[in-house]
Parts: C-alpha cells; structure tokens; sequence
C-alpha cells in the first residue's frame, strides 16, 4: 500500500485509510508505534517497553505469590 506525506498544520503526516485501520484494528485516538528494524521502518500497535515491563511485573508476581498474598490481606 502506498501512502502520501501531506501537510497537517505546520507538520507533516500520513492518512491510513479506513481499509487499512481496520485490519489493524485501530480506532481514531489510538497509538501506533514506531520500531527501526534492519530492514526499515515498522508501525505496530504492539508496545515493545509496556511488553517488558509486564514481562517484569509477572516475574515479581511469580516470585513473590506469598508475600503479595499477605500484602492483599
């Protein structure tokens, strides 16, 4: 799909037509994020930092199921 740079205001972006939001399941308001890969540039709705951050937070719950209990309590 090939896509035009236009003027918004004093910046420029793209406009994803509503065939293309759809198949990424994306709603006006929602977040896109920008990963340079070897190969170039990648949009995805995927967070890469949030991902780690959850991957953190479920190793801290594995690991301290116990003391999280008690806390709860």
């Amino acid at each position: 799909m090939k896509l035009k740079i236009s003027a918004i205001g004093n910046s420029a972006g793209i406009i994803l037509p509503k065939e293309l939001l759809a198949r990424l399941r994306l709603e006006k308001g929602d977040e896109l994020y920008v990963l340079e890969t070897p190969d170039g540039i990648r949009l995805t709705t995927f967070d890469p930092v949030f991902a780690a951050q959850m991957e953190v937070a479920e190793k801290i719950m594995r690991d301290d199921r116990d003391l999280l209990r008690k806390l709860a309590q």
